[in-house]
C-alpha cells in the first residue's frame, strides 16, 4: 500500500472519530437518555447515541470510499470490493456510558482481509485518542500529545492485569483468568476499551478477556500492535475475530499468560 493511500486512510480514520465524538457527547450524562436492551431476559444496552455515532461514520466512509466494506455493531455488515473493511464500535462500553463513567470509547479498525492494519481508540469526554497503524502511533489528550509504546514489563509477578468483567465469560474462563491474575501484582476490572489504550500507552501490562466480537477488538489490535504489544487468542492464534483475547505488553508476559491459560483452555 503506497504512502498516499495510507495517509488518506489515516486522515479518514480521524475524521470518523471526530464525527463520532460529536454524536456521543450530545447525550453523555444528559437526562432522559433512552436505553433499550438487545437481549431478551438479559441486559445488553444500546442507545440513540450508539446508533447515531455509527451512522455518521458509515455515511462518511460511503461518501469517501464507497468500495470499502463496513462491519459495525449496530448496523451489521456491508460487503465491499476493495479488500478493505472498516470495523466500527460506536460506543464500546455502553454500560459505562449510561452510568456516566468516562471509560467507554469509540473503536475503529481497518482490516485488509488477512489482518488488522490500523486501529483507533477514542475517549471523547476525556479527550484522549490512541492511534496505531502503518508502523506509526500517536496519542493526544489533556496532558499533551506524543507516541505510544507498551511497557517493558517481562515479569508476570510485577504485572498489572485488567479485564472488563470479574466473571470474564463462562465459569471456566473466569477460573482461567483468575489463575493468571493470582500471579500478577495488581488486578483491576471495568474499563472496557479504555484498558487497551492504557496498555498501548505503557500504563498497564496485560488484558485477558472472553466473549468479544470483531468490532470489540480490531481497533485495539491496531493500536497495541503498533505500540509494540501482542494480541492473540488464548492459544496464541489470531484474535481479530474476537472470542478469547490476550493482550500483552511484551512477548515474555504473553508467553507466561498463555502457559497458565493452556491448563484451562
Amino acid at each position: 500500500m503506497n504512502q498516499e493511500l495510507q495517509a488518506e486512510l489515516v486522515s479518514l480514520t480521524h475524521e470518523l472519530a471526530d464525527a463520532a465524538r460529536v454524536e456521543t457527547l450530545k447525550h453523555f450524562r444528559g437526562g432522559g437518555l433512552q436505553t433499550a436492551s438487545k437481549l431478551t431476559g438479559g441486559f445488553d444496552p444500546v442507545t440513540v447515541a450508539d446508533r447515531a455515532a455509527e451512522q455518521v461514520m458509515r455515511n462518511l466512509i460511503e461518501a469517501a470510499r464507497p468500495d470499502d466494506g463496513i462491519l459495525g455493531e449496530e448496523f451489521g455488515n456491508k460487503a465491499g470490493v476493495s479488500g478493505l473493511t472498516w470495523v466500527l464500535d460506536p460506543i464500546d462500553g455502553t454500560r459505562g456510558y449510561i452510568s456516566g463513567t468516562p471509560t467507554w470509547g469509540t473503536l475503529i479498525g481497518l482490516h485488509d482481509g488477512t489482518s488488522v492494519i490500523m486501529g483507533l481508540i477514542d475517549q471523547p469526554y476525556i479527550g484522549e485518542r490512541f492511534f496505531g497503524g502503518f508502523g506509526k502511533t500517536s496519542f493526544a489528550g489533556p496532558l499533551g500529545a506524543g507516541h505510544l509504546t507498551t511497557s517493558q514489563q517481562q515479569d508476570l509477578s510485577q504485572a498489572i492485569i485488567f479485564s472488563t468483567f470479574p466473571e470474564v465469560g463462562s465459569a471456566a474462563e473466569a477460573q482461567a483468568f483468575n489463575a493468571v491474575a493470582q500471579q500478577c501484582k495488581l488486578t483491576r476490572f471495568g474499563m472496557d476499551c479504555y484498558a487497551y489504550g492504557l496498555l498501548a500507552a505503557g500504563q498497564i501490562d496485560l488484558i485477558i478477556e472472553a466473549g468479544l466480537h470483531p468490532y470489540d477488538i480490531q481497533g485495539p489490535i491496531g493500536v497495541i500492535e503498533a505500540a509494540g504489544g501482542i494480541v492473540t487468542n488464548w492459544t496464541g492464534g489470531p484474535a481479530d475475530q474476537g472470542g478469547q483475547v490476550v493482550a500483552a505488553a511484551t512477548p515474555e508476559l504473553h508467553a507466561a499468560a498463555l502457559a497458565i491459560l493452556a491448563a484451562h483452555v
